[in-house]
């Protein structure tokens, strides 16, 4: 392994900003996706409770937009999966026994189940008996989710490597228990709070589309009962999100509580510690986080981060400090600091370079005792094995700016549209909701925000996990492939103009069928 510390590290920038922008990209498509799935679908079960031709012209409408949107996702995601291949291939090497088993599983179960459905979706009105075709719609739908669970177990994985073990034979992790990748307690909140954002944006992609149809007086009844439809199913995600969102943040502290710290802006971490509101955190800058105690102008909630992160308002959370020299966790055991795991990690790494040697000895018969003293070694020190890659102490703080303002930015747009649904229901119960044109403009004008709060989401949950491909394992200019920097320049200029005509494409198609609407 010793041979990939010689890293072209403007080729490792390149992989980095390419498969940033893939997964940017793919994200446009997949929230709405998921959220126009239980939106077409309850409009169908209305359908097929009722017998009226208005709501199976609502799913219909509904049902094509969520078409145009999938297929752009498909497009995207299937490139940004390549790329672990292309671009990452130490990375694929290291692990590809354990991740690539959900994304296996994916592609053969998930994938080709949404794929199935969406056909008889599309082309089994008429054809298909109502009950078939309804449960057609919300199979569609669960696969979608089906697919999105895979997906986001392996992205847990990354972040929470569990349930593997380093067989110093091959040189890879192996997996030692399906169950504990699939169901640790990081991929489980990953994928709900997911999942509850992508609701959220489906619901306000709906109640956008609604108040412009309000807007222009057209569509007014297609229009009402959607609006009512989208605010509700909003409101309610948006309370499971909040539920969510407490309990990530739990397992956050408990597995990455750099990531906490990072996006708390939290340089030295105690007892009883607020919430930051807002502070004066310089956007483009890293801050000095060894000379300072907290960031400058800082508004915060009292008690508020002891609470999230421990379930105790007079909990300790460690910050960035704390987690570089050391610190004592709530259980009592002791977290090692940054020189230790430093020093254990190429422990590890010179111990399996010294196995390797032996292994491949012509007179390897008598070094059994070795061998299996190295075994012990290596399986001692393998938990900071990343960490022998690491050269000082900025190498594995992750950029607090970004991390802060998007954890913000989420958490705003989250409250903004806790508000706009709610002031939506408040209007189509107790006055006339086209007379608050102000409310409806501000609906409509939601649409681009809640792609930017989704966004802020991951950036969030990607940012804050650096300087890691693996959590402790494998930073990321370990994990990249041996490739030159000019060609994976070039290829991110390619598929940048690539997705750009795609989203470009999608937001045409998509607008032509909305200035359509439903064919009532």
């Amino acid at each position: 392994m010793t041979h990939l510390l010689d890293i072209n590290l403007a080729a490792v920038d390149w992989a980095r900003a390419q498969f940033a922008l893939t997964a940017i990209y793919h994200w446009l498509f997949v929230p709405l996706t998921l959220g126009l799935a239980v939106v077409m679908g309850i409009m169908e079960t209305q359908f097929y409770r009722t017998g009226q031709d208005f709501w199976k012209q609502s799913a219909k409408f509904w049902q094509r937009l969520f078409g145009i949107n999938f297929a752009m996702g498909v497009a995207t995601g299937l490139i940004l999966e390549f790329e672990f291949g292309t671009n990452w291939s130490n990375y694929s090497y290291l692990v590809g026994d354990v991740f690539g088993a959900p994304l296996a599983i994916e592609g053969i179960v998930a994938f080709f189940m949404e794929s199935t459905f969406v056909a008889v979706m599309f082309f089994g009105w008429n054809k298909v008996s109502r009950g078939f075709h309804l449960a057609s719609t919300w199979l569609t739908g669960l696969g979608a989710t089906i697919s999105a669970w895979w997906i986001l177990v392996a992205n847990s994985w990354m972040q929470h490597p569990v349930g593997q073990a380093f067989n110093p034979d091959t040189m890879r992790n192996e997996m030692t228990s399906f169950a504990d990748v699939a169901l640790s307690p990081v991929a489980v909140d990953k994928f709900v709070h997911t999942v509850l954002s992508a609701w959220v944006l489906g619901a306000v992609f709906v109640v956008g589309v609604s108040s412009w149809y309000l807007l222009k007086q057209r569509h007014l009844e297609f229009a009402r009962k959607s609006l009512r439809t989208g605010a509700i199913f909003g409101l309610v995600s948006s309370a499971l999100i909040m539920l969510s969102g407490h309990h990530s943040a739990y397992t956050v502290a408990q597995t990455q509580p750099m990531k906490l710290a990072a996006m708390e802006a939290l340089y030295k971490g105690g007892t009883d510690q607020p919430l930051t509101i807002i502070a004066g955190i310089n956007p483009f800058s890293q801050p000095d986080f060894e000379a300072t105690d907290e960031p400058p102008m800082k508004l915060a909630v009292p008690y508020a981060l002891s609470f999230l992160a421990t379930n105790d308002v007079n909990g300790y959370v460690p910050g960035i400090r704390d987690i570089l020299d050391g610190y004592t966790k709530a259980d009592g055991t002791a977290e090692p600091s940054l020189e230790e795991k430093i020093a254990r990690g190429r422990t590890a790494i010179n111990a399996m370079a010294e196995y390797r040697r032996l292994k491949g000895s012509v007179k390897s018969d008598g070094n059994e005792p070795s061998l299996l003293a190295l075994q012990t070694t290596i399986r001692e020190n393998m938990p900071y094995f990343g960490y022998g890659y690491v050269k000082d102490r900025s190498q594995v703080v992750p950029f607090i700016p970004v991390c802060f303002y998007a954890f913000r930015v989420m958490v705003g747009g989250g409250c903004l549209f806790v508000l706009l649904f709610a002031l939506v229901l408040f209007f189509l119960c107790k006055k006339d909701i086209t007379q608050a044109r102000w409310l409806l403009w501000g609906a409509f004008c939601c649409i681009p925000v809640a792609y930017i709060v989704s966004e802020a989401g991951w950036l969030v949950a990607e940012f804050g996990r650096q300087p890691w491909t693996i959590q402790d394992m494998l930073p990321t200019w370990v994990g990249v492939s041996q490739l030159g920097a000019s060609t994976v320049m070039v290829t991110f200029f390619l598929f940048l103009a690539l997705f750009t005509t795609l989203l470009a494409v999608e937001i045409n198609i998509m607008c032509k069928a909305i200035k359509k609407g439903p064919e009532l």
